[in-house]
């Protein structure tokens, strides 16, 4: 019997009131469940407003303990009831050291552990080195009940070596909760298209699904205000997008890959069998092979 699983990813807008986006993500969980997903993935930070549009102290205090944040224990309360997987995206504090964290639930409600981003932006409106560390976690995969899941944290998806690191980990399907819109210094550039271009490479390189979660709305954190653009989407092996929502939609992407089908066409394509990491070593150091 093949192994399928159904993937979705949610895509709303947020405000001020963390008790209410919770309750926001629990209702579109539900209906992602309902619907027949096995691993469902929320945004970037959905506990809350995109804080990083600005550097101010006040928002170190949202920060908690990654088994203690209250939007890890209302999505792991929820992975146990529905049997479903849940990465959930949360602002970490780890003694005196801040991170943007993910922490992997499992179905059936376990804390598998914690991945740290491990790329942080640091331009207009995407402030993020005032307020978390680099990762050291490294990339994790984690073999949940239904498939191994990679996650990348936003600004990691413009990386192909995330994608390929978690590639090689053993990964069947790649994930990146992110937290992206209007640039407040260039209100003509528009990185809706190639936000979901560098991804669908992902999928293309590594022969494996992408899901991307992305928030909609104006965010009024400063008075100019931040617009978050969407385009949420599921990615199959060859890049096509076989789910999307458009920039004011909100709701729901999901589909169904069969895992042992996605092994074997990997393995057919030869990407793995054929990289040279001898070659790469010897280019970045400058000695022969």
């Amino acid at each position: 019997m093949a192994r399928t699983v159904t993937v979705a990813a949610l895509q709303t807008s947020y405000g001020p009131d963390m008790a209410a986006n919770i309750a926001k993500t629990e209702r579109l969980v539900r209906e992602a469940a309902a619907e027949g997903a096995q691993i469902v993935l929320p945004s970037e930070l959905f506990q809350g407003e995109y804080f990083c549009v600005s550097q101010e102290e006040k928002w170190f205090a949202t920060a908690f303990p990654w088994r203690e944040h209250p939007a890890t224990l209302a999505m792991q309360a929820l992975a146990k009831e529905l049997d479903i997987v849940i990465p959930t995206s949360i602002y970490e504090r780890e003694g005196p050291h801040y991170f943007n964290s993910l922490v992997m639930i499992d179905a059936g409600g376990e804390l598998m552990g914690v991945y740290r981003k491990s790329h942080i932006p640091d331009g207009p409106g995407y402030q993020e080195k005032y307020y978390f560390r680099p990762g050291d976690t490294g990339f994790k995969v984690w073999d949940t009940k239904y498939a191994k899941v990679g996650v990348g944290i936003c600004w990691d998806q413009w990386y192909p070596e995330a994608a390929r690191a978690m590639a090689l980990l053993g990964a069947d399907i790649l994930m990146y909760p992110t937290a992206i819109g209007s640039e407040p210094h260039d209100e003509s550039l528009d990185t809706a298209a190639p936000w979901q271009r560098i991804m669908q490479g992902h999928a293309v390189a590594n022969v494996m699904p992408v899901v991307a979660a992305n928030r909609i709305g104006t965010e009024k954190v400063t008075e100019a205000g931040q617009t978050f653009y969407g385009h949420s989407f599921v990615a199959n092996h060859r890049g096509d997008l076989v789910s999307s929502l458009d920039a004011g939609e909100e709701g729901i992407v999901s589909a169904s890959f069969d895992l042992d089908f996605l092994n074997t066409h990997r393995a057919a394509w030869g990407f793995f069998r054929d990289r040279r990491p001898d070659l790469y070593h010897a280019l970045a150091t400058g000695r022969p092979v």
